[in-house]
């Protein structure tokens, strides 16, 4: 009952004065709403970025050919290595790196694919068979590639579940033909959807595999072959068997092909757990940037209350006599200040959560940015503003608890 008594008195003391309790909790509001806004912002950058390190595969080497576009650098290049990556690389990854558990060469193009009155540009992947292994690449209609596609040059496609909305939207695609270039391709298999990708992490394009168009690499070789100076790959990728070694291993990758090329550099290694570790750095930075932002706010907040519970407690004086002459003790006048200080900041953090919350949804709605609101971010941000009531709504109560009784009854 006394803990009652105490909170109904400290909520009559805040509703005495409404806009100015209101207008206290602003920087407690800014403040809570930062700190919810920040980790909703870095929670969801640090799940887009595990789901694109899946993409890329976390135990996988890739190679992307990146020879310079233009000067000095692109004729050294072309004189030296003309032929770009090739399937010779991939056999001397095969025969050199230890363990490699698969090797998969890629050859990706934007390429404007028809398939009856519907056109599309979309990617076309030519690759080989231990792709859909390696990327876990479940079918939902059909067949994948098999080896006898290549063998055989077989004109024969694997489409995303992006690719056969935008080409058989209400149809089966199984043994429907789409035309690529002049080329006609017959559909044998529908991959079920993956992660959507499409993003930029640390300077990586990760294109979206749901709109990729699978064809057997000879095929595409031989039907449409590299013009000069182009590279009949774009990718090679390998999968390691251990993931807490790939930095060592990328540095062999790196080595075998750089021999091979002839010391040029028209390629780049990229090892997708680095990337993660790079992205959580400057993630690192972006939350300890808006951390001392909010701080900033709740400082300010903090004070605001500090400033508002003095003007109370000067306000106050003669009652704080009184409730001092019927037998209230300091720590029941102290305790009243506090509870005060810590409801007025306790309601400001709750406003701060909804607009915290309504500030994410905003950034994913109109920024395109992905967010994630965890509970844990919630709690953080309540903690800190019952933290910020006590921290500076004591002084208040202190000085209330240790005025002088007959003092302050002569107040005026």
């Amino acid at each position: 009952m006394v803990g009652l008594e105490l909170l109904r008195g400290a909520l009559d003391g805040l509703r005495s004065h409404r806009l100015r309790s209101g207008l206290t909790t602003l920087g407690v509001i800014f403040g809570v709403a930062a700190v919810v806004g920040m980790a909703s912002i870095g929670e969801g950058a640090r799940r887009e970025a595990l789901r694109q390190i899946e993409v890329m595969g976390a135990s996988n080497i890739l190679i992307d050919f990146a020879r310079p576009e233009e000067g000095d650098e692109r004729e050294t290049a072309l004189n030296r290595n003309p032929q770009g990556l090739t399937i010779r690389d991939c056999d001397a990854l095969r025969e050199l790196v230890p363990g490699a558990k698969v090797v998969v060469p890629m050859r990706t193009q934007e390429r404007k694919i028809l398939a009856g009155e519907r056109k599309a540009t979309l990617n076309l992947v030519a690759t080989t068979p231990d792709l859909f292994e390696l990327y876990n690449l479940r079918l939902i209609h059909g067949r994948k590639l098999t080896l006898s596609d290549e063998t055989n040059f077989r004109r024969v496609c694997v489409l995303g579940c992006g690719a056969r909305l935008e080409l058989f939207p209400l149809e089966s695609p199984l043994d429907r033909e789409i035309l690529v270039g002049r080329q006609l391709y017959t559909v044998v298999g529908v991959a079920a959807r993956g992660p959507a990708g499409g993003i930029d992490i640390e300077g990586v394009d990760l294109r979206d595999r749901n709109m990729d168009i699978y064809v057997p690499l000879a095929t595409s070789l031989k039907r449409d072959p590299p013009l000069g100076g182009d590279s009949p790959l774009t990718r090679i990728i390998v999968q390691m068997p251990e993931p807490e070694r790939l930095d060592l291993f990328a540095g062999l990758v790196e080595r075998i092909i750089h021999r091979r090329h002839r010391e040029v550099r028209d390629f780049k290694v990229i090892v997708p757990v680095e990337l993660l570790r790079q992205h959580q750095e400057t993630q690192r930075i972006f939350n300890i940037v808006m951390g001392t932002i909010a701080s900033i706010s709740l400082l300010v907040g903090g004070i605001g209350i500090m400033n508002i519970m003095l003007a109370s407690v000067l306000e106050r004086t003669r009652e704080i006599g009184i409730r001092r002459a019927v037998g209230a003790r300091q720590s029941d006048i102290a305790r009243q200040f506090l509870v005060e200080a810590v409801l007025l900041s306790l309601s400001g953090g709750v406003v701060g959560v909804l607009v915290g919350v309504l500030l994410a949804r905003g950034i994913t709605l109109y920024a395109g940015w992905e967010t994630a609101v965890s509970l844990w971010a919630i709690l953080v941000a309540v903690a800190v503003a019952v933290g910020v009531g006590i921290i500076f709504g004591w002084l208040p109560a202190r000085r209330a608890a240790r005025l002088d009784p007959i003092t302050a009854l002569r107040f005026e």
